[in-house]
């Protein structure tokens, strides 16, 4: 017989405790590893190259990187989830699904990004984050994303809206913005590591440009899908993403009123699958806007 799951808030407290904990970790070793400003040896080293003598290797293409710290994060995480809640599944992106969890012993599967915006990480872009959900049946049910330059944590749980907590503990509570005009929105959006579906990608963005007011791309999925649910941005669309990227953003974003559409929840960057979340003012439009320019469907 399974355990008895927490509510949902408890369940978002740990996410978001784990979550700051890593982010204050991979700033830390950031410094160790590789200094101030951007790591030099980018693109040096192959998918099967060891991580011992160069930090950094390659995943899905050459400009796909991951990096120690990638790996030490998420390995850190997995330990404190296994002490706070073992038995249930850490599906993560750098180590796969570790299967615990299976045969009834617990139905929650967390999904963790150990650092959202790996590029920006090594180029020492100050724009990447943890990211920790928790799913049920393939749903996010809370889950939390910490911005580590500014030490800001975004998170939600199910049905209890969507919070900032500030690095002093001072908290708000969270609402896309009440835009009506798609003309007026500001979008964010990113792009896949292989050269095909980028022209697919840009095919598209150059029919959207003209229809709104300007296009953002920071390059962490995680960080837009929250600045839709803090008003930075209006929208966000990206395709290719895996859980790992959109599980917590896309639900604390959805938690923000915004209108969400995200892929299944065992798909993969291959699939191409878009994810979407928008200030419910413009959802409409800028759907329509997607269609039109062959964007709603997968890239």
């Amino acid at each position: 017989m399974g355990r008895v799951n927490p509510h949902a808030s408890e369940l978002e407290a740990i996410a978001v405790s784990i979550a700051r904990s890593a982010a204050e970790r991979a700033a830390r070793r950031r410094a160790e590893v590789f200094g101030v400003g951007a790591y030099t040896g980018i693109g040096s080293s192959g998918p099967n190259d060891d991580v011992a003598s160069d930090p950094v290797r390659s995943k899905s293409t050459s400009t796909d990187p991951v990096t120690v710290v990638d790996t030490e994060t998420e390995e850190y995480i997995g330990s404190r989830l296994a002490v706070l809640r073992p038995g249930d599944r850490v599906y993560g992106e750098e180590q796969g699904d570790d299967g615990a969890g299976e045969n009834g012993v617990g139905d929650l599967r967390w999904v963790v990004d150990p650092i959202d915006g790996t590029v920006n990480f090594l180029y020492g872009i100050p724009a990447y984050a943890v990211s920790i959900a928790v799913q049920v049946g393939g749903e996010s049910v809370a889950g939390a994303v910490a911005d580590v330059a500014t030490g800001f944590v975004y998170s939600a749980h199910r049905g209890g809206g969507a919070r900032e907590i500030r690095p002093d503990g001072a908290t708000r509570r969270l609402q896309a913005n009440p835009i009506a005009d798609p003309a007026l929105a500001l979008v964010a959006t990113g792009f896949g590591y292989a050269a095909e579906r980028r022209t697919r990608q840009g095919a598209v963005l150059a029919r959207l440009l003209p229809q709104v007011r300007d296009v953002r791309r920071i390059g962490s999925a995680a960080l837009d899908l929250c600045m839709v649910a803090t008003g930075r941005v209006d929208a966000h669309y990206e395709h290719g993403l895996s859980p790992w990227d959109w599980a917590a953003g896309a639900l604390i974003a959805s938690e923000a009123g915004a209108t969400v559409a995200v892929p299944a929840p065992d798909s993969t960057s291959a699939d191409g699958a878009l994810t979407f979340a928008s200030a419910p003012g413009v959802a409409d439009a800028l759907t329509d806007i997607l269609r039109d320019a062959g964007g709603w469907q997968a890239l």
